[in-house]
């Protein structure tokens, strides 16, 4: 009998050890890591360093890329966050449009990010592979997020800036309509482009 539960003993131990390691490592996956929380503050440094650059030269053609929100969505798309940890990048970067240079009118960039970046949490666990091997996650993701950013942005900035003086809602925001989709076309490209090499480079 003695020898009987060694043997049991010596059977269930690699199952509980298995178990523990399993626990350890589902507790190590709770919250952001080090590594993340670098990431999202390097593409946001880069998306705001872009959007006073490239993003000038380009709206000197005529063009209105927002490198913030495809920074976010790109940080987003790439380490997964939940959605509490979604909304706080999206708050982070709100809070870096408030920086003068970025940003022409005040705190309408916090309501909108927060809630591009919401749409982008929750739109990461939607499958989007085409043929079992091309995600296009990123692309309609971003498409879809940065949308919702800009129709936010221009829906409070029209209220403020045309509603409130009595001028017509629906003329004001159609003139925001080619500036968003524009921004989403351009910001779901570029995020599509860079999302998988990055994804290899940082094994995500």
């Amino acid at each position: 009998m003695a020898e009987l539960r060694m043997t049991a003993d010596a059977e269930n131990a690699p199952a509980q050890a298995g178990g523990a390691k399993r626990t350890v490592a589902a507790t190590e996956k709770k919250g952001l890591q080090v590594q993340d929380l670098i990431l999202v503050a390097v593409l946001l440094a880069a998306g705001a360093v872009l959007k006073l650059t490239a993003g000038s030269l380009l709206a000197s053609f005529g063009m209105k890329p927002n490198f913030t929100i495809a920074a976010y969505c790109l940080a987003i798309i790439i380490i997964r966050p939940n959605v509490a940890q979604s909304l706080a990048i999206g708050l982070i970067a709100g809070l870096v449009c408030q920086i003068p240079m970025l940003n022409a009118t005040p705190l309408l960039n916090i309501p909108s990010e927060l809630l591009g970046a919401l749409a982008c949490g929750l739109l990461i666990h939607v499958p989007m592979k085409i043929g079992g091997k091309l995600d296009i996650n990123p692309l309609v993701n971003t498409f879809i997020s940065t949308c919702v950013s800009g129709f936010t942005f221009a829906a409070l900035s029209v209220y403020i800036n045309v509603v409130s003086v009595g001028g017509d809602f629906a003329v004001a925001m159609a003139a925001y309509v080619a500036i968003v989709l524009g921004t989403a076309t351009f910001n779901c490209i570029f995020v599509q482009v860079l999302a998988m090499p990055l994804k290899k480079v940082l094994k995500k």
